[in-house]
């Protein structure tokens, strides 16, 4: 079966016509597979948009505030990838002379890129013949031989990195990477995939074997740990709120919250009244409590499932040290507060 050249075949009446196809600029191809890590192409591309049109070069992008970086990648989630980003773009300004790396051993170096990123780059931008392995790769070679392999294991990634490298077309190494991504992307689909018009359901042995849906394999990770979070949002009597910046190697690394009080259990207002009780900010202040929602709002990320109450807390007196309400909206937060942010309407 010559898998290779029915991919691109394939690919060459089914591809997406996406920015980022129609260039060999190695800052926009970084940009667009740093972006569409862990996110699909429809949510993806706003924020490609959005950043090209802010940072038109790397140089642009190095001489960006953080908190700029992070504002305009607000809702996209794993923002270590913008900090990655805004790192690495730092380095090749200031450490390469704004020349980006060509190699694929050189271009692995930068933060937050990978064996699968490396590869892409490399391919698409520098013509190198280094294979793609990302999750539609695993599903679309599983399947289509069969493969059982756990996939989120080193032998996995190995055995799927060779069967890649022996199939990637040496002389339009772009093109074949390139197909193999939207064949998953869009043939090859994780839940129902119509397997009907699919050019491989002749010999493809997770079809044949009825096994589409078990392949491909992945072991089962460690079990998602449940969190209690209480926000406290602060309204004074001159108009303000208060946020504060995570810092820390934790989720949300240098975005801006509401105070937060995390318990071990859902919580009761007598039990945020005494928490409150230990914030400086609200010494020698009157204040009323009040629940906004009663119903957990129930914030999932991959690791951790937060369980989040958001309390409003009025005071009678000003917040000298809070933020206009009015420039709320200025601060990078996390999507959970952003979408909070949004319903109270401030």
């Amino acid at each position: 079966m010559n898998i290779t050249k029915k991919l691109i075949s394939w690919y060459s009446d089914n591809k997406r016509d996406l920015p980022w196809r129609n260039t060999t600029n190695p800052y926009f191809i970084w940009l667009s597979e740093i972006i569409l890590q862990q996110t699909q192409v429809v949510q993806g591309l706003p924020y490609y948009m959005s950043f090209t049109s802010n940072f038109p070069t790397v140089f642009d992008l190095a001489k960006a505030e953080e908190t700029e970086v992070l504002k305009l990648w607000q809702g996209l989630g794993y923002y270590s990838r913008a900090r990655n980003l805004h790192a690495s773009a730092k380095y090749i300004v200031n450490d390469l002379n704004g020349e980006f790396p060509n190699t694929f051993n050189t271009i692995i170096k930068l933060k937050g890129v990978g064996d699968y990123t490396a590869s892409a780059i490399a391919s698409i931008c520098f013509d190198e013949s280094t294979a793609v392995v990302d999750g539609n790769v695993y599903r679309a070679l599983s399947r289509i031989y069969g493969i059982d392999t756990p996939i989120n294991t080193g032998k996995g990634f190995k055995a799927f990195k060779a069967l890649s490298q022996e199939l990637i077309d040496k002389k339009q190494p772009a093109t074949y990477n390139q197909a193999i991504m939207e064949f998953g992307a869009r043939q090859c689909k994780p839940k129902n995939p119509d397997c009907t018009v699919c050019p491989f359901n002749k010999k493809c042995v997770a079809f044949q074997n009825n096994e589409i849906e078990v392949l491909p394999v992945k072991l089962k990770t460690l079990k998602v740990k449940k969190k209690y979070f209480n926000f406290i949002v602060m309204l004074s009597n001159d108009g303000k709120t208060y946020l504060e910046q995570r810092k820390g190697k934790g989720i949300w690394q240098n975005l801006y919250q509401f105070p937060l009080i995390e318990t071990d259990k859902p919580s009761k207002i007598i039990e945020i009244e005494h928490g409150l009780k230990r914030l400086d900010l609200l010494k020698d202040q009157e204040y009323e409590v009040s629940i906004y929602n009663e119903k957990e709002i129930i914030h999932k990320l991959s690791h951790q499932h937060l369980y989040t109450k958001f309390w409003i807390v009025t005071l009678s007196d000003n917040l000298p040290s809070g933020i206009s309400t009015k420039e709320i909206r200025d601060f990078p937060v996390p999507i959970l507060i952003g979408n909070f942010i949004e319903s109270f309407n401030f």
